[in-house]
């Protein structure tokens, strides 16, 4: 029987159903998330490599992939790849050592976030929650349109110029973030917190990665100027046809 503070709506949001791949070749990892995330409320399925994890990933249709950058038979980044030619699934990486590169490169492949290794389950499963609540949105209210990009919240829609663009979870929320204040400049504080759901660190650079996949998707304004500004040192600003930077 669910505690008073398990039966919240929210939390019980992700106790139904849904369904997290984990892909690692360490198979005492596996069991031990398995255990856990179980324990949480969460569906969980499991490979022990590349090959296997791409094939679960597209017939088991999880609601979110946790996977490993180091895997026998298909690395990681590839898996990614793959997957990202076909589905929007939410990925999060994770990192053996934690490497930059690593988590640069799996971001800009459309992973929605990553975890360095070792790491405490706990920090897993709320990271996986905060991936989650990004790819449901806001509670709809209403869409956006500045210049020719248009975003429903609602049906999870972006276009430009009434073309869909496809983003992931991160990326959808990202461009949220920034069209209702279209024009003001958001900083990335607020936007770490608001988006990622974690306080930004001196070498974190997961949001600038994501910054500019959104460029190359959005692509530049009719005028040849980024549709997304930087302002070096605060933020990021959503820039409105004809207006000034």
């Amino acid at each position: 029987m669910l505690s008073a503070a398990e039966s919240s709506a929210g939390l019980l949001e992700f106790r139904v159903m849904t369904r997290v791949l984990l892909i690692d070749d360490d198979a005492e990892l596996l069991t031990l998330l398995e255990e856990f995330l179980g324990g949480e409320g969460f569906e969980v399925g499991k490979a022990g490599d590349g090959e296997e994890g791409l094939k679960l990933a597209r017939e088991w249709a999880p609601d979110l992939v946790v996977l490993d950058v180091m895997l026998p038979r298909l690395a990681g980044f590839e898996v990614l790849r793959r997957l990202r030619e076909t589905s929007a699934v939410p990925v999060l990486m994770l990192s053996a050592r934690g490497e930059p590169v690593d988590r640069i490169v799996g971001l800009e492949l459309g992973a929605d976030d990553y975890l360095a290794k070792p790491f405490n389950p706990r920090e897993l499963a709320a990271r996986i929650r905060a991936v989650l609540r990004r790819g449901k949105g806001s509670s709809g209210e209403g869409r956006l349109q500045v210049g020719d990009v248009v975003l429903d919240p609602g049906a999870r829609v972006a276009l430009r110029g009434g073309v869909p663009v496809d983003l992931t979870g991160t990326e959808f929320a990202l461009l949220e973030a920034l069209l209702r204040q279209a024009g003001a400049v958001v900083r990335r504080e607020t936007l770490f917190r608001q988006v990622l759901g974690r306080r930004p660190t001196a070498f974190d650079r997961s949001l600038d990665v994501h910054i500019s996949n959104l460029r190359k998707k959005l692509g530049p304004l009719p005028d040849g100027r980024e549709r997304i500004a930087t302002v070096r040192g605060v933020g990021y600003q959503a820039i409105r046809p004809g207006g000034v930077k």
